[in-house]
């Protein structure tokens, strides 16, 4: 699934540092949490696509490593981040 274009600019506007922002490691953290959101009720209702599954875990491990990331550089917007996404960290 992806996003529509005003939930992605809702998200640029509040986790990018600027108007068009889409590159940043917050935004592109923030963008993986809602996908990864959409693909979780999705597997509530198709428990055997197993397909999508492996899609889900790579997303999963792309926002750790950019967790990761933001951590190591900017340690303040990494605590913004998890605190506004609602992540365990």
């Amino acid at each position: 699934m992806t996003l529509g274009t005003e939930e992605k600019q809702q998200i640029v506007t509040k986790f990018g540092g600027h108007e068009n922002d889409c590159g940043s490691a917050a935004v592109q953290v923030a963008q993986l949490t809602r996908r990864i959101e959409h693909l979780t009720e999705h597997f509530r209702t198709h428990p055997k696509d197993h397909h999508g599954r492996r899609g889900l875990l790579k997303m999963v491990g792309r926002r750790r490593r950019l967790l990761e990331y933001l951590k190591r550089t900017d340690f303040e917007q990494y605590r913004t981040v998890i605190r506004e996404l609602g992540l365990r960290r």
